[in-house]
């Protein structure tokens, strides 16, 4: 066989080249994790987070980010209803008040309750994907891939480090104590402490930094999501009739471009 030489050896070698690049028509790029520049962060549509305005009682997954003009004039008028006061006292708190933590024996009109699993794993349930159960069991969740809308990460989780998802409680229970909840019954308080409306599985970390803040101290860091997150402030207070501070309502305004 004879060597091609010169010019036909680079006709020949332009010729492959030519045939790999024609190979590669129709071919997806990866994916990049749903969000600008593979930042995971959800958004609407994406099959991952609801958009807060179209999930009233919370039953659906995540926090999809509010982008549109039309609706952050619809999250504008919903934050507007809510009411004002001053913050009371801690005095008397305790996390016991709401019920034994993830407890499944809140009020039958709170979603997901009574239903033989436990609020975390329910919410797990909710929002997480690839999810693994132990074995013989369909609501304790052992591993999940988590889109945190909080931090825009996406998090691999297993039950053996629990803590890097925790439940957050968006209006936190102490907050609602010191807004009216300690004069609620305990009926009530176990709802607000189960009700997936007020509850989203986020990063451990971006949570325990949250404390019992409201959103004119704490927003979540992903600011994408910060008009969502303040839209669901407004369902759960609203659901609830729990005021909030004036500050707070400020700020869940600014967020939503009011």
């Amino acid at each position: 066989m004879r060597r091609l030489r010169g010019g036909a050896a680079l006709a020949v070698a332009m010729m492959v080249a030519g045939s790999a690049l024609a190979g590669c028509e129709g071919l997806a790029p990866p994916a990049d994790g749903g969000g600008p520049s593979g930042s995971g962060v959800p958004t609407a549509g994406d099959g991952r987070a609801v958009n807060p305005l179209d999930n009233p009682d919370g039953t659906k997954p995540g926090l999809a980010a509010i982008t549109s003009t039309e609706d952050k004039a619809r999250a504008r008028a919903l934050i507007e209803k809510v009411e004002t006061k001053g913050r009371g006292p801690r005095t008397g708190y305790e996390r016991d008040k709401f019920g034994y933590a993830w407890m499944d024996s809140a009020p039958a009109d709170v979603p997901f309750a009574r239903n033989g699993c436990d609020s975390r794993n329910d919410l797990l349930k909710r929002d997480g994907e690839d999810l693994r159960f132990r074995s013989g069991s369909d609501c304790v969740v052992m591993a999940l891939t988590l889109h945190d809308p909080y931090t825009g990460k996406v998090i691999e989780w297993t039950k053996s480090r629990a803590t890097e998802v925790q439940i957050d409680h968006v209006m936190p229970l102490s907050y609602d104590w010191q807004m009216g909840a300690s004069r609620w019954t305990e009926d009530k308080r176990e709802a607000i402490a189960n009700d997936p409306l007020n509850l989203v599985p986020v990063d451990g970390r971006t949570n325990s930094s949250k404390g019992d803040s409201g959103p004119a101290s704490w927003l979540p860091p992903n600011k994408r999501i910060r008009c969502a997150y303040a839209v669901r402030f407004a369902q759960v207070s609203l659901k609830y009739e729990l005021p909030v501070t004036a500050a707070d309502k400020r700020m869940m305004l600014e967020q939503c471009g009011g």
